[in-house]
C-alpha cells in the first residue's frame, strides 16, 4: 500500500493564512486592512503563523486533525500562488521559527500539516523570471519558461503576448517542467520541506504540468523523504489518470461536491443520479486512493457554502453529515462550520471573525459532534460503503458503512417536507426485533421490523443509526 494510513482517519481544516488570525501585528503590511473590511483581491488583513499557533485550542476543540494550507512562501498577493520564493516563508506570515513552532504545535497534538505547492508556474519576481526581464534574451534563465519574442513586457495591463502565463495572467509565468534544470529545482523544493516536516503536499492545478514522468519522479522524491507524506491533486474532474504510484494518493473531489449540491438544489428528483454518481466515484479508483480522497463542501475557490445553499442551515446539516460519513478525509474550509458566508473569490476569502457572537453556535456544535463520531468509529472511516435504500417519492437517500463487526446506516431526506422512509436492513445483517440507536440524538431508538426500519426524518434532515450504544 502506498497511500499513508492516517489519511482515512484524517479530518481537514483548510486556512487561508492571510484571513485566519493576526498573531504578529510586527509583521503587518502598512496598509493592512481592518481585520473584518470586506475582502480584495490585492488587500492584507493580517493573518500569519503566529495566529494559527495563538487559536490552535480551537482546532482542537472542534475535533479537526489535519491542516491545509494555502500558500506561505514569499508572494507579493494575499493568496500567495504567485511564489517568489520557494524557500522563504512570506514576512508577513512570520518566520521560518514561527513556521517549526507551529509543525511543533501541530505534531503534538497529531495534527498533521500539509501545504500548497504551486509547482506549475511562479510570480514575477522570482529570480529566474525576473532575470528574463532585466537582461532579455541575453538571460541565461529563457529555458526556465515559454518564452515567445522580445521584448518581455510583464507588467503592462492586458494578457502576457511574449511568454506563456496561467490562463493569460502576466503575473503568473508558466515554468518549462521539460527543461530538467527547472524540475531539478522544483524537485528539491518538494524534498526541502518535506524534510522541515511537513507531512505532505497539497498540489495546484497538477493537470497543468502534462508529464507523467515528472509526476512519477516528484512522487519518488517526496514518499523517499517521508513515506507518509500524502499527495493530494487539484483535479476538478474524475480521472484515475492522477492516482495510484506514479502520481497522487488522493484528489480533492470537487466532483462529489458538485453532486451533493445539486441534490441540495433540485432535491429528490435527483436522488438517480446523485446515487449513480456518488457510488460510482467509490467504484471507479482503487479503494485506497477512494479512501484517501479530500472531500470538501467549499474552498477558497468557490462560494461558501452556506452561500451556495442559499441561506438554508438544515441544508448546510446534511451536507455535513453526509461527507462526514462518507468514505475518504473529509474537510472545512475555516469559517463554513460557524455559518461564514461569501460569493465567489474574493468574497469566499473574507476574514474569520473571533468575535463567538457573530457565531452560529448550534452548527459549529452539530459539525463538532459529527467530528467525534466519526474520529471514535472506524466504521465511519473505514468500513465497506453500499446503498440500502433509494426512495424518490419520499425523497430518500440511504448507504451504510460496515465492518465486521459494526454497521451504520446513514439515511438523508432531500425534501422540504417530513417524511417517512423504510429502510431494508436484512444486507447489512440486522436481525429481527434488534433495537438501533440514533447516534446523533442518542436519546431516540428504533426496531427493526419484518427486514425494516422505520425512520422519520425531518425536512432536509438525516440520521446515523447503529446497532451499538456509542
Amino acid at each position: 500500500m502506498t497511500v499513508p494510513e492516517w489519511v482515512q482517519d484524517a479530518i481537514f481544516y483548510q486556512i487561508f493564512p492571510d484571513r485566519f488570525a493576526n498573531g504578529d501585528l510586527s509583521n503587518d503590511p502598512p496598509n493592512v486592512q481592518l481585520w473584518e473590511a470586506p475582502p480584495t483581491t490585492w488587500g492584507f488583513h493580517g493573518g500569519d503563523l503566529r495566529g494559527i499557533i495563538q487559536h490552535f485550542d480551537y482546532l482542537l476543540d472542534l475535533g479537526i486533525n489535519a491542516i491545509y494550507l494555502n500558500p506561505i512562501f514569499m508572494a507579493t498577493s494575499n493568496h500567495r500562488y504567485n511564489t517568489s520564493d520557494y524557500y522563504q516563508i512570506d514576512p508577513k506570515l512570520g518566520t521560518m521559527q514561527d513556521f517549526h513552532d507551529l509543525l511543533s504545535v501541530a505534531h503534538q497534538h497529531q495534527v498533521r500539516v500539509v501545504l500548497d505547492g504551486v509547482f506549475n508556474h511562479c510570480g514575477r519576481g522570482f529570480f529566474a523570471f525576473n532575470d528574463i526581464l532585466e537582461n532579455q534574451e541575453h538571460s541565461p534563465y529563457l529555458d526556465w519558461y515559454y518564452v515567445k519574442g522580445f521584448s518581455v513586457e510583464a507588467y503592462a495591463s492586458g494578457a502576457a503576448r511574449d511568454y506563456l502565463g496561467w490562463w493569460g495572467m502576466k503575473s503568473l509565468p508558466k515554468f518549462n517542467t521539460g527543461n530538467p534544470v527547472v524540475r531539478r529545482y522544483i524537485l528539491d523544493v518538494a524534498r526541502y520541506w518535506i524534510e522541515q516536516g511537513i507531512d505532505g503536499w497539497r498540489l495546484d492545478v497538477p493537470n497543468e504540468i502534462d508529464d507523467d514522468s515528472f509526476w512519477a519522479e516528484f512522487r519518488h522524491v517526496v514518499k523517499s523523504a517521508n513515506p507518509d507524506a500524502y499527495i493530494l491533486g487539484e483535479i476538478w474532474t474524475a480521472d484515475r489518470r492522477w492516482v495510484g504510484d506514479s502520481h497522487f494518493d488522493g484528489l480533492m473531489n470537487y466532483p462529489l461536491r458538485d453532486a451533493l449540491l445539486r441534490l441540495m438544489y433540485l432535491g429528490s428528483k435527483d436522488i438517480p443520479y446523485f446515487a449513480e454518481k456518488i457510488e460510482g466515484l467509490l467504484d471507479y479508483y482503487p479503494r485506497e486512493n477512494a479512501y484517501s480522497m479530500y472531500m470538501t463542501a467549499g474552498s477558497h475557490d468557490t462560494e461558501r457554502l452556506v452561500t451556495k445553499v442559499e441561506g438554508d442551515l438544515d441544508k448546510v446539516r446534511l451536507v455535513y453529515l453526509f461527507l462526514m460519513a462518507y468514505p475518504g478525509a473529509p474537510a472545512i474550509f475555516s469559517g463554513d462550520e460557524i455559518g461564514l458566508t461569501g460569493g465567489k473569490d474574493p468574497e469566499c476569502r473574507g476574514a474569520f471573525p473571533w468575535d463567538q457572537k457573530r457565531w452560529n453556535q448550534p452548527l459549529r456544535e452539530f459539525v463538532k459532534q459529527l467530528i467525534e463520531l466519526r474520529k471514535r468509529l472506524i466504521v465511519l472511516r473505514r468500513g465497506d460503503f453500499r446503498r440500502v435504500c433509494m426512495d424518490v417519492d419520499n425523497a430518500g437517500y440511504a448507504f451504510a458503512r460496515s465492518t465486521f463487526d459494526h454497521q451504520v446506516i446513514v439515511a438523508m431526506n432531500t425534501g422540504p417536507d417530513q417524511r417517512t422512509l423504510h429502510i431494508a436492513v436484512e444486507g447489512v445483517g440486522w436481525n429481527e426485533e434488534m433495537t438501533l440507536h440514533n447516534l446523533i440524538q442518542p436519546e431516540v431508538e428504533y426496531q427493526v421490523h419484518n427486514g425494516f426500519v422505520e425512520l422519520e426524518l425531518p425536512a432536509w434532515g438525516g440520521a446515523w443509526i447503529s446497532n451499538k450504544v456509542e
